[in-house]
């Protein structure tokens, strides 16, 4: 199929999702540095959703309401699945005027349908998502329309062709994933790149995971490049692929922002060496048997135990992945104080149903407890 063009966004992308925070919010003084560093980089996609608290109110303040609306792109998300069981369709599309009071932008250059995968792209159908997008496109309160992705690769191929309007698909896409028989990052990619559609990379770093990867990793990339930061391969790879509109990276840190734009700035593909190197760490991670857990912390919200279940995992892939058992263990010990422990987990089963990761929540926490209670 004929692969659809968009104007020019660079290969790196700012996610809105991680954000750094002061107190009890969002730090709108560091975000506003972070969002200007990007713009005078050349920077221009910046990604936010309904769902991810303060995010879109942090977009109004830090970017909206302080550059040009021509001098950026922002892309937001309506997500129908994490409603409850009694939403009515009348309640997801309202998330479309919320969003847009919010951020104040008037109109979003990229809207999104977030997170389908086999549990709930019937819900966005039962409640006439796809043709609600297509008339606020219609309207031009929307310029382009797309949707994220967590499922399996023949989902994505009946969806693509049921909605040939999709113009670009957001893909978790990493060097980790890429033979990950939950995540499935390179058989998703190919169905997208059968469709000629523009792919928008979510996680590339997962979750910061890739930041730190294992020492076996470490030791692989310094050999090569001893001043490259690990994140760098991560990201460089996804933008290495064909079809990448925009890689986004959810930075968290001015830190973070002048890495990124160190080596994405003036971007530069692979070479067939460092391709040869990301297969060697791609056969490593494959042999890591760690939960593949990206921090998204959709599971917490709704936890009545109020289990820090990413950071508890994040203990327990220090131990896994890396070895370091005493930070794991004190790692877990800030995690999970006396009654919100792995083990006071009651196994109702809410993290599960919204995990985009399709995570055994409930079996890695007692995992977890095996290991640190």
């Amino acid at each position: 199929m004929k692969e659809k063009t968009f104007q020019e966004t660079g290969k790196l992308g700012f996610g809105l999702m991680r954000l750094p925070h002061k107190l009890a919010g969002i730090d709108i003084e560091q975000t506003s540095k972070m969002v200007d560093m990007f713009l005078e980089a050349g920077g221009t996609y910046f990604d936010t959703a309904y769902v991810y608290q303060g995010s879109e109110a942090a977009a109004k303040k830090a970017l909206v309401s302080r550059h040009p609306r021509e001098s950026y792109t922002l892309a937001t998300k309506l997500n129908a699945s994490m409603l409850s069981v009694s939403a009515t369709a009348k309640m997801a599309k309202k998330q479309f005027e919320t969003s847009l009071e919010r951020t104040g932008a008037g109109y979003f250059d990229y809207y999104l349908l977030h997170a389908l995968d086999e549990k709930n792209y019937k819900r966005y159908e039962e409640f006439g998502i796809w043709e609600f997008a297509r008339e606020k496109k219609a309207q031009g309160l929307i310029r382009h329309v797309g949707f994220s992705f967590h499922g399996r690769p023949d989902l994505l191929e009946k969806l693509l062709t049921e909605h040939p309007e999709v113009e670009f698909v957001q893909l978790q896409i990493n060097y980790a994933d890429w033979e990950n028989d939950s995540v499935l990052s390179r058989a998703n990619y190919e169905v997208a790149r059968k469709f000629g559609k523009p792919i928008v990379v979510m996680e590339p770093v997962k979750g910061g995971k890739l930041a730190d990867p294992p020492e076996e990793v470490k030791k692989l990339f310094k050999a090569y490049a001893p001043d490259r930061s690990y994140a760098s391969w991560a990201i460089r790879f996804v933008a290495s692929l064909d079809g990448i509109l925009t890689v986004l990276s959810g930075m968290s840190t001015i830190g973070q922002m002048e890495d990124n734009l160190s080596y994405m700035k003036d971007f530069e593909p692979f070479n067939e060496e460092e391709w040869a190197i990301i297969g060697k760490a791609m056969k490593i991670m494959g042999e890591v048997n760690d939960i593949p857990c990206t921090a998204c912390s959709y599971c917490t919200g709704g936890c009545p135990q109020q289990i820090a279940i990413p950071d508890i995992f994040k203990a327990v892939n220090l131990q896994i992945g890396s070895g370091r058992l005493k930070e794991a263990k004190t790692a877990y010990a800030a995690a999970a104080p006396e009654g919100r422990r792995a083990s006071d987990c009651i196994e109702c089963g809410q993290c599960e149903s919204v995990c985009p990761q399709g995570i055994p929540v409930i079996k890695d926490l007692k995992r977890a407890a095996e290991m640190f209670e």
